[in-house]
Formats: C-alpha cells, sequence, structure tokens
C-alpha cells in the first residue's frame, strides 16, 4: 500500500522560501508520475508540479514557473518542493500524490493515494 505523508508547511511573508517534503513508500511501480497539487476551501484541487520517475522530466503550472522547483531524493524515497518568492495567493493546503500513467500530469483526478497535506500560509 503506498503512503505518502508531507511535512514542511507553514507561515511566510510574502516574498518568503518554504520547502515542503513528502515521503513516499510502498511504491512498487518502474516508471510513475510523483506530483504536488494545492487546494483551498471552496476549490478544485490545482496541481502544482510533477515529476516522472525515473527519468526526472518536470512539468510546473504556469502560476509557479521560475518560483517553485519539485525534486527528489531516491535514497531517502522522498520528494520535495521548494518553494520561493512566496505570493499570498500560494497560500493553500498543499499534497502530494501518485500516478502511474496519469492522462494529464498535474489533473488531480488521475492521481490516487493522497498525503494527508500540510498548509501553507502566505501573508502580505
Amino acid at each position: 500500500q503506498v503512503q505518502a505523508v508531507e511535512s514542511g508547511g507553514g507561515s511566510v511573508q510574502a516574498g518568503g522560501s518554504l520547502r515542503l517534503s513528502c515521503a513516499v513508500s510502498g511504491l512498487s511501480y518502474n516508471y510513475y508520475w510523483l506530483a504536488w497539487f494545492r487546494q483551498t476551501p471552496g476549490k478544485e484541487r490545482d496541481g502544482v508540479a510533477g515529476m516522472h520517475i525515473p527519468n526526472g522530466g518536470t512539468v510546473y503550472a504556469d502560476s509557479v514557473k521560475g518560483r517553485f522547483t519539485i525534486s527528489r531524493d531516491n535514497r531517502k524515497n522522498t520528494l520535495y518542493l521548494q518553494m520561493s518568492g512566496l505570493k499570498p495567493e500560494d497560500t493553500a493546503m498543499y499534497y502530494c500524490a501518485t500516478a502511474v500513467n496519469p492522462r494529464f500530469v498535474l489533473g488531480a483526478t488521475s492521481y490516487t493515494d493522497w498525503g494527508q497535506g500540510t498548509q501553507v500560509t502566505v501573508s502580505s
């Protein structure tokens, strides 16, 4: 059974940085996607960034390009999201999830095995 546990969220001022972590265990696939999503109350879950395992290809939402970086530590089976230049509109609950062959890399409906999320709050 796949498990994902997010951490690293917090409260920062606009322009600040945070690094989110997602410890993933139980994966048995050789090829898959790991991705970060975010959600605010009453809105749909939006894709932020995704990474293909094992080739390392990445996809970013336009809203975070140049500010966020997705990476992975293979030894630790941990996915990261380095967030810089944070804006108040980045405030959300952030989740990580896995998908074997998503129709859209940043489409939440293609993903399963969600973590519990970690809250990011950016104040102006």
